[in-house]
């Protein structure tokens, strides 16, 4: 009996640890702390900046997108955008070469079979020199401050990735895209305290963030969490994540249960399996890292487990 108890106990008190303590440790250690300040000015010798961007049909929103990127305030002659067009089937291409022809800073680079997100995303580092990557998606509009305001914290050399800001445009009263923004406001919160505090933001949101060319990682195939892999990569090579709540973009957020739960069932699989390949960071025990990690994702992950442990050590100890 003495041993279901503590299982019941410690089961609980893990969850509570994610959703409760865990941030207001965070709100606690963070309340006075600022955001790197070791920044690049305008006015600076800026780095050379390439966006990249897989896309497949989506000329709704490429020539958007497009438009958004060199509609900014960071210095045009420094700035590239590299679309690698993932056997797109609508007129996407046609619409990205039609910019290209008066614009010999976007470069598309077209496949004819799928390649998938992230070895797209791979094969474009390749064809650029510049310091800076960033790696978004095709329905993630920028404001003009977005490219600058990712890019200054790289004058500070600890810093290896910067997540953006992603705001959903509108929310509709019918279906989860409430639901689902709320997560988000939670979740970024989070997200700026662990850089704030640490430096340890724990897995960037895959449509906006940049990152030094040189922590850059190649992907695993098969890989479903590639934006998370290449996140966590960054902080094994020891350097800062950090999410600058200025670096504002706009999504639009989908109010299908049906989309929504697909995609949960995808980053779920993902999850375990970047559990698999990062599970050394959880060692040391205690170190700003493996804490983050820990209290942040893998207790989430596991939460499922710990729910049915109650429930059954729960029943058990009603029986006896």
């Amino acid at each position: 009996m003495k041993i279901l108890e503590l299982i019941f106990w410690v089961s609980l008190l893990l969850m509570l640890h994610s959703y409760v303590m865990y941030p207001l440790i965070l709100h606690f250690l963070g309340r006075r702390k600022r955001i790197n300040n070791i920044v690049f000015s305008i006015n600076d010798n800026l780095p050379k900046v390439a966006v990249l961007l897989a896309v497949h049909n989506e000329e709704e929103v490429i020539e958007e997108k497009i438009k958004s990127t060199f509609d900014t305030n960071y210095p045009l002659e420094k700035l590239e955008l590299l679309i690698g067009s993932d056997s797109s089937t609508d007129n996407t291409n046609n619409i990205i070469q039609n910019i290209g022809n008066q614009n010999d800073k976007v470069k598309i680079c077209e496949y004819s079979e799928r390649q998938g997100k992230a070895e797209v995303i791979y094969n474009l580092s390749k064809q650029t020199d510049a310091d800076i990557l960033i790696l978004t998606d095709a329905n993630v509009i920028f404001i003009k401050d977005t490219i600058v305001e990712l890019t200054k914290h790289f004058m500070n050399n600890k810093i290896g990735l910067v997540a953006g800001n992603i705001i959903n445009k509108e929310h509709k009263l019918s279906g989860i895209s409430l639901q689902e923004k709320s997560y988000l406001v939670y979740e970024k919160r989070i997200k700026f305290l662990e850089g704030v505090v640490w430096g340890t933001m724990i897995g960037a949101f895959g449509g906006c963030y940049a990152i030094r060319k040189e922590n850059y990682v190649r992907v695993p195939e098969n890989f479903l969490m590639d934006d998370f892999y290449i996140s966590m990569n960054v902080l094994k090579q020891h350097k800062n994540a950090i999410q600058e709540m200025k670096a504002v973009c706009w999504e639009d957020v989908s109010d299908k249960i049906s989309e929504e739960f697909r995609r949960k069932v995808r980053i779920s699989a993902g999850n375990f399996q970047n559990l698999s390949v990062y599970k050394s960071l959880l060692w040391p025990p205690f170190s700003k890292v493996s804490f983050s990690f820990f209290s942040h994702k893998v207790i989430r992950w596991i939460g499922p487990f710990l729910l049915l442990i109650m429930l059954v050590s729960c029943f058990l100890l009603s029986n006896t």
